[in-house]
């Protein structure tokens, strides 16, 4: 498989001149009454030694209404950087995980869910180094060292507390990950008119990806979650609050297994604004306890926080597309330095 290569600082202008173009363009175009509908970001933490695992992304509080179907198809890019060591213990995390996913939701009677995720895992050297870089730079944010590394390099390797090498990945690669199954539930609200919103949510990750790519962990993992919303109505706008908290229960796979943890939980908190009826801005926090133990590296032993911020642009009432950025708020923890996230939303 070949990557092409494009020089950072062009890559990124010109992504940005696209997606502001878009912005406007739907924004002064002809629109319809009813506002942007605001859902959490449909992502979660894309460190290469993370998104292995079934950690869930909020989702929506209200579930497919019965005998429709909704699709997503989104993709997520992950710009890793972590370096650290403690005596022989030592991981290196540095290189890009593009990561395409194919959710299908169908709604099943009145308030039943059910749905499949379909991933497709890219690791590479990427070309976003130069750029985040540039953006860490801008902001004033630390860059956790990545300005003293190679650029465009791929690198996953971890040493253990006793000098054995664990994994160590240098090649480009591509595969299938681990196929996930969900289901929901509607607690309460679910209607187009319904204020507040809760849904109970359950999904398996099953172990069809090759862990020794890091395209799955080898694990079947269960995890079951609550997430709801709250809209504000205003005469020409409206705000959302939202919400999702939950746990998950592993199997011990391939990757680390002596210091896989087997239990996990997660949270998602956030809120959104719609202006004008084809735009809704959003901002969330998604949080994870480790997924390792027995390690004196804060990339396996500490939790995890990343903020995700973005748009949502709304094609018609039934077809939107999410824009989000990210980035991990404690730096050399397990989440991705940057990230974006791109994902469109349809419901026939």
């Amino acid at each position: 498989m070949k990557y092409f290569k494009i020089p950072a600082t062009k890559a990124l202008r010109f992504a940005l001149m696209f997606l502001f173009a878009l912005v406007f363009g739907l924004i002064f175009s002809a629109t319809y009454s009813q506002a942007a509908e605001i859902t959490p970001f449909y992502t979660f933490n894309q460190s290469p030694i993370v998104q292995i695992f079934g950690l869930q992304p909020a989702d929506n509080a209200s579930v497919v209404p019965g005998g429709h179907l909704a699709t997503q198809m989104g993709v997520a890019i992950a710009s890793n950087f972590a370096v650290d060591n403690k005596g022989v213990e030592k991981i290196t995390l540095d290189g890009e995980t593009y990561r395409t996913n194919l959710a299908l939701r169908y709604g099943i009677g009145k308030g039943f869910e059910v749905g499949v995720d379909v991933p497709y895992v890219v690791e590479s050297g990427g070309f976003l180094d130069g750029a985040t870089e540039g953006f860490h730079s801008a902001f004033g944010l630390g860059s956790g060292g990545r300005d003293q590394a190679p650029h465009d390099r791929l690198l996953f390797a971890y040493t253990g507390r006793n000098g054995v090498e664990r994994f160590n990945i240098t090649h480009a690669n591509g595969g299938f990950g681990d196929i996930r199954l969900s289901g929901a539930y509607q607690l309460h609200g679910g209607e187009p008119t319904s204020a507040t919103s809760v849904a109970l949510r359950t999904a398996i990750k099953l172990p069809t990806g090759d862990s020794d790519e890091l395209h799955g962990s080898g694990s079947a993992d269960f995890s079951l979650w609550l997430t709801a919303a709250h809209d504000f109505k205003f005469p020409s706008s409206h705000l959302t609050v939202y919400g999702a908290l939950g746990g998950m229960a592993l199997t011990t796979g391939d990757i680390l297994p002596d210091q896989q943890r087997n239990m996990v939980g997660f949270g998602t908190v956030g809120m959104g604004w719609s202006p004008f009826d084809r735009l809704g801005l959003k901002v969330q926090f998604d949080a994870h306890t480790p997924f390792y133990k027995n390690s004196s590296l804060t990339e396996l032993s500490t939790c995890s926080v990343q903020t995700v911020w973005g748009f949502v642009i709304a094609f018609t009432r039934k077809t939107t597309l999410d824009v989000a950025f990210s980035e991990d708020i404690i730096v050399n923890t397990s989440s991705p330095d940057a990230g974006m996230n791109f994902t469109l939303r349809t419901l026939f």
